[in-house]
């Protein structure tokens, strides 16, 4: 399929801190896109935009050929691709299935294979970039699936992200999303960590940064989550429970596959500690506060 402009209807499910961004992206660039929320509020911005509000995730399906899911957990991506309400049942054919969230690599493997049963095209899709990646349009999106259904649907995923890469068969993409999460599990300890050593130390924290961020050190997080740190604003851009959710599922991955992760293990126990004190719906960057004490 050609998925110009004049004969695709994308509908996007799932508008949160980052699908409400991602989804953005798309209406502005002249797609008709539908939406759907379990919060319908939280679609309002984009109704204002000229997005269309569905009622259903059944109304998406019928209507749609492009359907792309930014959901939070497995389970919601299971519900929304394999339930009895689900987008595969009601789907028509031909239709490309693009999961954005960051799921189980074997979830994804499922929902190709029942995808490819129904002569529908599935591709899991994850994304890097917090939101100030998806409110630029500059996410990494790492993809699964086959090439011909890459291919037709990267002019999509280009008006989402800057990087955007094919890593293989279904499943592909999340188990790269899980080598990106795991890499920032313990970057995410070590930024910490020289944030609160340089302002136990004395130092001018903001300056530390400015020298540190552009040698051997410097990472996405230290540059973008280390001035929040520091300016203690812990709003999220990414949250904690979707972060553990993710370790978890690193962590179960890594298991399957026989790999040692003791960076990842001690990353989520801190982050385990931070969600018992209620901080679950704050910031990635709020695992300063168990520092900064």
């Amino acid at each position: 399929m050609d998925v110009n402009k004049e004969n695709t209807v994308i509908g996007f499910i799932g508008t949160g801190v980052m699908g409400r961004s991602m989804a953005s992206h798309l209406v502005k660039a002249g797609y008709t896109v539908l939406v759907y929320n379990r919060t319908r509020a939280k679609t309002d911005e984009l109704v204002k935009l000229g997005a269309q509000w569905k009622d259903k995730i059944t109304d998406i399906a019928e209507q749609a050929n492009v359907i792309i899911t930014m959901v939070g957990y497995p389970k919601d991506v299971e519900d929304v691709y394999l339930g009895k309400n689900g987008v595969i049942q009601h789907a028509k054919e031909g239709t490309y299935l693009i999961d954005m969230t960051t799921s189980s690599p074997s979830l994804a493997e499922r929902i190709y294979r029942e995808a490819s049963l129904h002569n529908m095209h599935a591709l899991d899709a994850p994304v890097s970039g917090g939101d100030v990646g998806a409110r630029e349009g500059k996410l990494a999106i790492m993809v699964g699936g086959e090439p011909d259904d890459f291919e037709a649907v990267k002019p999509i995923l280009s008006l989402m992200g800057t990087n955007i890469v094919l890593e293989g068969k279904a499943g592909s993409g999340q188990h790269t999303k899980m080598c990106n999460q795991i890499a920032i599990a313990s970057n995410m300890m070590g930024v910490c960590e020289a944030i609160a050593y340089a302002k136990k130390a004395g130092l001018n924290s903001d300056l530390v940064l400015q020298t540190i961020e552009t040698g051997a050190a410097g990472s996405w997080s230290l540059s973008n989550l280390g001035p929040r740190m520091i300016a203690g604003n812990f709003e999220p851009g990414f949250y904690i429970k979707h972060f553990i959710k993710d370790m978890q599922i690193a962590l179960d991955s890594a298991k399957e596959i026989g790999l040692m992760t003791p960076g990842l293990e001690l990353a989520k126990s801190l982050y385990d500690r931070l969600a018992a004190e209620q901080e679950e719906n704050s910031g990635t960057q709020a695992l300063y506060k168990l520092y900064d004490r």
